[in-house]
């Protein structure tokens, strides 16, 4: 009975050591969608599988506040991982001093040679500071029975060919265009393409990087022919009251026969809807400006005010492996960061993976990704003041070229 009673004090006692040694990790994590949330609670729930010494607590943010919380955690009370996306994004917050260095793990890890495409959106001056997870296309999701309906013969290929199937679909009483423009952010990929398309990628990082005035004619060539879209009323009626999760449904439903977009959005659409839906890229406009593509990356990062760097450097590991990746990039509907992993066979997926691996002209991250913020947060704003009043146009740009001068100065 005594031996029995001291195996119990002893059981006892290591129980209570590994409740003392336990790690608690805290994760915050921005998503979209269900099958986004049970990619995490399956993810993390393997993750304290293989590490029972550590207790992760996960905060599910909506995508929209998530954003407008951030800056807030990473000065405050920060927790150990943040999901964000790279490039300038990453960078304005590495500029402050808030994102933990990695670059060690990269060499630890293998993810100089694993994760070679994306070292260079994922650093700042020679450091590493994030571990990118995974990257997506852009074009645009349509339907294909109502391309049918109307008489479109295939995908257009054109400006002048995706012109003339708006026109057919608005004489059919269908909505050419879903756009959710109170989420500003889905506006600039209209500015983008149409930018990349008619400028080329020198240009639009030119202007990304506030090297050219507001007022210059080429861009307000770009709000020209985005113009035609709005006079013509391609667009859903009333855009600014969408958001895109409000948008969507409309694709999804019938309601919209085309939504230019990220390839994520594919991971939501219903398995009854997806056979009727396709993907194609963004339409040619000037034969003699090379095609350039957004090809937009999203990433972990340890914010420098993290409590456990220990325990959050091993969920990056952990989640950095091919299979891993892999699964990430199958339920996002995007394409792995590790060149190791699967590619999804999914239709959409691979339809992005090949206007990206064959795009000549180069990659962007995607407007508010590739400018500073405070430029980016202007230049959307004047985007949904142009929606709301093509009118307007003249006042936009003489604004927007009155913050550049300021901001860049």
């Amino acid at each position: 009975m005594k031996q029995g009673f001291r195996l119990s004090l002893l059981g006892a006692a290591l129980v209570f050591a590994a409740q003392v040694h336990a790690g608690t990790l805290t994760v915050n994590i921005a998503f979209k969608g269900a099958n986004q949330r049970a990619f995490w609670d399956t993810a993390i729930a393997e993750f304290e599988k293989a590490n029972p010494d550590v207790n992760v607590k996960a905060a599910f943010i909506e995508e929209e506040a998530y954003k407008v919380q951030l800056p807030g955690w990473l000065i405050s009370e920060a927790p150990d991982i943040v999901k964000w996306h790279e490039g300038e994004r990453m960078r304005y917050y590495v500029e402050r001093g808030l994102l933990e260095d990695l670059s060690g793990d990269w060499q630890k890890n293998g993810w100089n040679a694993s994760l070679a495409s994306l070292k260079e959106p994922s650093s700042y001056g020679s450091k590493q500071y994030a571990l990118p997870t995974d990257y997506f296309s852009w074009g645009m999701f349509y339907r294909k029975d109502l391309f049918d309906k109307v008489g479109i013969k295939g995908e257009p290929r054109t400006w002048d060919e995706f012109l003339d199937a708006c026109k057919k679909l608005k004489a059919a009483g269908i909505a050419p265009i879903a756009v959710g423009g109170r989420d500003s952010w889905t506006l600039a990929a209209w500015f983008d393409y149409i930018d990349l398309r008619l400028n080329g990628y020198a240009f639009h990082m030119q202007l990304m990087n506030g090297k050219v005035p507001y007022t210059d004619a080429r861009v307000k060539k770009v709000y020209e022919a985005w113009k035609v879209l709005i006079d013509n009323k391609y667009f859903v009626d009333n855009p600014l009251a969408y958001t895109l999760d409000s948008s969507q449904p409309l694709l999804i439903q019938g309601q919209a026969a085309m939504m230019l977009m990220g390839s994520f959005i594919a991971g939501a659409l219903p398995d009854t809807v997806k056979p009727k839906v396709g993907y194609f890229q963004f339409p040619l406009m000037d034969p003699k400006i090379q095609v350039a593509e957004d090809g937009s990356a999203d990433c972990l990062n340890i914010p420098v005010k993290a409590k456990n760097k220990v325990d959050a450097r091993r969920f990056l590991a952990f989640m950095s492996k091919p299979e891993m990746d892999g699964r990430w990039a199958k339920a996002f509907g995007s394409l792995p960061a590790n060149n190791q992993a699967t590619v999804s066979d999914d239709p959409f997926t691979k339809t992005g993976f090949n206007i990206l691996s064959n795009t000549k002209g180069g990659i962007a991250q995607f407007y508010d990704r590739d400018m500073t913020k405070e430029m980016a947060d202007e230049g959307m704003k004047g985007m949904q003041r142009f929606i709301s009043d093509p009118s307007t146009l003249d006042q936009v740009l003489a604004h927007l070229e009155e913050t550049r001068t300021r901001i860049y100065k």
